[in-house]
């Protein structure tokens, strides 16, 4: 298994000012869903931040994101672990297929990879 990129995931009503506020350091827009935007540094594209106001299909808003090669593989030793999964293993209709875990600080991590 491989990482391809790590951000942190923050809950927000004020996406404008934070797409603002984080352009100032040089971030750009790079994905808006409404309810989610990923904000990167155009020279260094897995420098991330991403903003949410909510979850589309989740119960809970993440606190950070990490995307690797094979999701259905870290499932699978996430389930083998004990792991807590708070949001099932499942395709998403903007592309990834993701699932959501309990790290041992009580953090939620989104594990996914993209379609």
């Amino acid at each position: 298994m491989s990482i391809r990129r790590v951000m942190p995931d923050i809950r927000s009503d004020a996406m404008e000012e934070s797409r603002d506020f984080y352009g100032l350091l040089g971030f750009e827009e790079v994905m808006n869903l409404g309810w989610v935007m990923t904000l990167a540094s155009p020279s260094n594209p897995t420098a991330q931040v991403t903003f949410m106001s909510q979850d589309k299909s989740a119960p809970v808003v993440p606190d950070m994101s990490v995307e690797v090669d094979d999701v259905d593989a870290v499932h699978a030793a996430m389930r083998e672990s004990g792991a807590e999964i708070v949001h099932p293993l499942q395709d998403e209709e903007w592309g990834v297929r993701r699932f959501f875990v309990r790290d041992p600080n009580g953090k939620v991590v989104n594990v996914l990879s993209h379609q």
